[in-house]
């Protein structure tokens, strides 16, 4: 078990704690959110999270989304109330909207999720052409504890002299503040259809307060995976901008190996470019002291919005992959997002 320091990584454990009521700043926003999948892949989780916002800080924007093999996909978002931060012992600890509640129980080690509400019910082939939601609702409720396995990835941004334009559009939109990514492990139990099923699972966990503003955005991809012996991942890249066709314009990654968290950088990124339920190719390539690392993906899981005009009209993915290094195999998550001219159907 790693210790406090070794988990915060340079943070203070205070930050992981939650806002205590609405920041002045109509910017500001509180946001937890996290990717969670079966080991077997039998149950996915992507995203399951909560933005609370200044501006609307009692009517929060949830996500809850629950996908299955074979293609079943089940939404739970929208907006909900907010109840209180404070905590049964006293802290901030709680955020809350809707049947979305998030726990921290001790700050960077332990967190719970709860979900208790119907969720649209259809398929992933439906978010992809249309006729999502036709079969209706379902009731699901989730309870997982999770455990954090690996230090704090930290990223924190702020405007400085000196940025070019791509810089400054690329802070915003990662966040003015601070943004923590932890892999978890986690047990849970999931009740649907009239059935209850208990689970363990990996995931990421990502804790943010920060201003974001969107206007610059042009697109990312996100993946982020624990495996069985331990080591793990996250990288995110956005794609290359102005003159520079061949550099990310945004680049930043970790490796977690044998005790060591190593900074590292994205050599290939497979940006969205298919727009299919599952089976796209995602492996991924980075650098880092240890030279070169491929680590081969396939998605599975999925969900998808298609052309979001709140985010200048790009297509978003948001599901899991199986990951493969080194001979082992693993659930974890992909976020891609790309302008609808640059992708593809089927």
């Amino acid at each position: 078990m790693l210790s406090l320091n070794e988990l915060a990584n340079g943070l203070s454990p205070d930050k992981d704690l939650v806002l205590p009521g609405q920041p002045d700043d109509p910017e500001m926003r509180e946001s937890v959110s996290i990717w969670m999948f079966e080991e077997k892949g039998e149950i996915g989780f992507p995203r399951m999270g909560i933005e609370a916002e200044a501006a609307s800080w009692g009517h929060r924007r949830v996500q809850a989304a629950f996908t299955f093999p074979g293609g079943r996909a089940l939404n739970g978002a929208g907006r909900g109330p907010a109840p209180s931060a404070i905590g049964p012992d006293g802290r901030p600890s709680d955020l809350g909207a809707g049947g979305l509640l998030f726990r921290c129980i001790e700050p960077l080690r332990r967190w719970t999720i709860d979900y208790d509400g119907d969720a649209v019910d259809g398929t992933v082939q439906q978010m992809i052409g249309g006729g999502y939601g036709r079969q209706g609702t379902s009731r699901v409720k989730l309870h997982a504890e999770l455990e954090m396995v690996t230090p704090a990835w930290v990223q924190e941004y702020a405007i400085t002299e000196g940025m070019s334009q791509i810089e400054k559009d690329n802070a915003a939109a990662m966040g003015l503040g601070y943004r923590l990514e932890h892999h978890f492990r986690a047990v849970g139990t999931l009740q649907i259809d009239g059935g209850s099923r208990d689970f363990t699972a990996t995931g990421t966990r990502i804790h943010r307060q920060s201003v974001r503003r969107l206007e610059g955005f042009y697109g990312h991809c996100w993946l982020s995976a624990l495996f069985p012996d331990g080591r793990a991942f996250g990288c995110l890249a956005y794609p290359p901008r102005g003159e520079d066709l061949e550099t990310y314009s945004y680049n930043d990654a970790v490796i977690w190996q044998d005790g060591r968290l190593l900074p590292a950088k994205v050599v290939r990124a497979p940006f969205l470019r298919r727009i299919v339920p599952e089976g796209d190719d995602v492996s991924v390539e980075l650098e880092s002291e240890l030279g070169r690392t491929v680590i081969e993906g396939k998605t599975t899981l999925s969900t998808f919005r298609i052309g979001n005009p709140d985010i200048g009209g790009l297509n978003l993915q948001q599901g899991g992959a199986r990951f493969s290094w080194d001979g082992q195999s693993t659930y974890g998550m992909v976020e891609r997002s790309t302008h609808e001219s640059l992708t593809t159907i089927g």
